[in-house]
C-alpha cells in the first residue's frame, strides 16, 4: 500500500468518525465542562480539563462509527447519509468495528489516571454510546437516550472531581436530557420524510404535527432546570445571564424550524453550540469573574 492509498485509507475513516464535523463533539463537550467548572467551583485541574475533552473526542468518534455500522443498510436510502464511507461501501465492517473498538479502548485508558469509581460510570458510557443507533429500531423517543449517552461526562465529571455524583450531578443529566431532546429533534426534522420509508424511528416522527413546540419546550425545561440549580446554589446574575443568552438563542432556533424546512432545521442544530457556550460562559463568569466583580 502505497502513501496515497494509506492517505485515501485515514481520510475514509476521518469522515466515519466524523472528524471533519466537529459540532457533535462540542454538544458532547459542553455538558461536560458545565459539570467540571459546576463541581470544582471554577478551578477544575488541567489534567482532568484535558482528559474529558480528549475522551469526549474519543467517545463521540466511537459512537459515529457504531452508528454507521447501525445504519449501513438504512444511510444508502437517506440523502443526507448515501455518501457516508459505511453506506457507500467503501470501509468494511471488519474496519469499521476494528475501529471502534480502538477508540473505545482508548478512551477507557484515559480514565485510568483518575479514582476507580470514574473507571464503572466510563464502562456504562461506553455501553451507552454503543447501543444508542440500535435504539432507533424500537423506542419512540431515541433522542431521549443519545441526551444519557451524550451526557455521561456529567456524572464522570463530578466522580473524577469531587469522589461522587450526588444529586447536583444526576439532576445536571436531567438537563442535558432535554436540550439532546431539543437539538437532536431539530436534526431529526431534516430526515423526516427519508426516516419514515426506511421504518427509523425518531422523537420528530414521534411528536408529529407538534414537534416545534415539542423543541421548544424541551429547551425550556433545560433552561429552568439548569435555573433551579443556580437558585439552590445561591449563583449570582452572572451565571443567570448565561441563561438568559441562551434562551433568547432558542427563541432564534424556533424562527428556524417553524416552517419545518430542512435548511434551517440543521441550521438550528448546528447553532445548538452557541447555546451550549452560553450556558458555560455563564457558569465560568460565576466563579471566575468574582475576584474582580466580587460575590
Amino acid at each position: 500500500m502505497n502513501f496515497a492509498d494509506i492517505k485515501h485509507r485515514l481520510d475514509l475513516y476521518e469522515k466515519l468518525m466524523r472528524l471533519d464535523k466537529p459540532i457533535g463533539s462540542l454538544l458532547l463537550l459542553w455538558p461536560t465542562f458545565w459539570a467540571l467548572w459546576i463541581a470544582t467551583e471554577g478551578h477544575p485541574s488541567w489534567l482532568l480539563v484535558w482528559i474529558f475533552a480528549l475522551g469526549t473526542v474519543l467517545m463521540r468518534s466511537a459512537g459515529c462509527v457504531i452508528n454507521d455500522f447501525a445504519d449501513r443498510d438504512f444511510d444508502p436510502h437517506v440523502e443526507r447519509t448515501k455518501g457516508r464511507p459505511l453506506a457507500a461501501r467503501l470501509v468494511s465492517v471488519r474496519e469499521a468495528l476494528t475501529l471502534a473498538v480502538v477508540l473505545m479502548v482508548c478512551a477507557f485508558l484515559l480514565t485510568l489516571p483518575i479514582i476507580r469509581d470514574v473507571w464503572w460510570l466510563a464502562l456504562i458510557a461506553v455501553f451507552l454510546a454503543a447501543s444508542y443507533p440500535f435504539t432507533k429500531r424500537f423506542f419512540a423517543l431515541p433522542q431521549a437516550y443519545l441526551g444519557v449517552a451524550f451526557g455521561f461526562g456529567i456524572p464522570m465529571s463530578f466522580a473524577a472531581a469531587t469522589g461522587e455524583v450526588g444529586s447536583l450531578g444526576w439532576t445536571l443529566l436531567l438537563a442535558n436530557v432535554f436540550w439532546a431532546l431539543a437539538y437532536d429533534t431539530e436534526y431529526a426534522m431534516v430526515d423526516r420524510e427519508d426516516d419514515l420509508k426506511i421504518g427509523i424511528r425518531t422523537a420528530a416522527i414521534t411528536f408529529g404535527r407538534f414537534d416545534v413546540i415539542a423543541v421548544m419546550l424541551c429547551y425550556a425545561a433545560t433552561l429552568g432546570i439548569l435555573a433551579i440549580i443556580g437558585w439552590d446554589l445561591h449563583y449570582s446574575a452572572r451565571y443567570f445571564s448565561g441563561l438568559i443568552v441562551a434562551a433568547v438563542l432558542a427563541g432564534y432556533h424556533y424562527t428556524l424550524i417553524s416552517e419545518r424546512e430542512r435548511d434551517g432545521c440543521f441550521a438550528a442544530f448546528r447553532h445548538n453550540n452557541w447555546f451550549g457556550a452560553a450556558i458555560f460562559a455563564g457558569i465560568v463568569a460565576e466563579f471566575n469573574l468574582r475576584p474582580w466583580l466580587g460575590g
